[in-house]
């Protein structure tokens, strides 16, 4: 295997380039793993990848998972799409919100991964948050009103039938420690999701949400991944928040996604 170079990205993520995943789709996951536990986010640019080559790479960090209720992609039932075609409406475009990917279930994916099918020409872009930093400059006033409490989330946004006795709910601890690292990061997700905070009743709950989404998701502490033909990006669920910026996209924007159930 090439050794990749490396460049770490402010606020958040390692660029890793001279190297083709296609190559060998598993040779770069031990040094991936280690990447992503420190630096919570892997962009991998010019990767000439098909989805057997993405789906093996995947499966070289371990079992997969699917949300239930997303759509599959056709051939390959652990993928799915994620795209801006046919949701186009300049009177209500597509919205997204900083979130953990299912974080509503009690041992959330370990790992997601996009590679670029379609890029737009442009717009679009994927952000980022640094969710250790957010829980190390936490003022000290947010930190004694967090410190031992949970957050309920919940599902949302998904066809429940699909779910069926799948679980729709956990507690996680806001200030949870990383399942590899042993650092505290600070663990929520979007609102919406959020039902409660232990020990708060509803209107405190969502004020401490509210002002814990806004430290996390300052513009200090949020990298803009502005995708490119043939990119792949990874990231750790555990130390990251993501959303799609979709102001201003011109142009179709379609993604292949696989998660990773455990950091093995």
């Amino acid at each position: 295997m090439q050794i990749p170079e490396l460049t770490v990205l402010d606020p958040v993520g390692v660029r890793v380039g001279g190297v083709q995943v296609a190559d060998d789709p598993t040779a770069l996951v031990p040094v991936l793993r280690e990447l992503l536990a420190e630096h919570g986010v892997a962009v991998l640019p010019g990767q000439v990848l098909d989805d057997d080559r993405f789906l093996a790479f995947l499966q070289g960090f371990g079992e997969l998972t699917f949300t239930a209720g997303e759509t599959p992609l056709a051939g390959y039932p652990d993928l799915n799409v994620i795209s801006n075609v046919g949701r186009w409406d300049s009177e209500a475009p597509p919205r997204s919100s900083f979130h953990v990917d299912t974080s509503y279930v009690s041992r959330p994916p370990a790992y997601t991964a996009l590679r670029a099918v379609t890029v737009p020409e442009h717009g679009g872009a994927t952000q980022f948050t640094n969710q250790y930093r957010a829980a190390e400059t936490l003022p000290d006033d947010l930190r004694r009103r967090v410190e031992g409490r949970t957050i309920t989330h919940v599902v949302t946004g998904v066809d429940l039938d699909a779910v069926g006795d799948g679980e729709t709910s956990a507690a996680h601890p806001i200030l949870r420690r990383h399942p590899v690292t042993g650092r505290e990061s600070l663990y929520l997700t979007t609102p919406a999701r959020c039902a409660s905070v232990s020990g708060l009743d509803q209107a405190a709950s969502d004020e401490l949400v509210q002002l814990l989404l806004e430290h996390s998701t300052r513009p200090d502490n949020t990298l803009d991944h502005a995708w490119a033909h043939e990119d792949l990006v990874v990231w750790d669920n555990a130390c990251v928040l993501h959303r799609a910026d979709h102001t201003g996209v011109v142009g179709d924007r379609v993604m292949h996604r696989g998660m990773v159930a455990s950091y093995g």
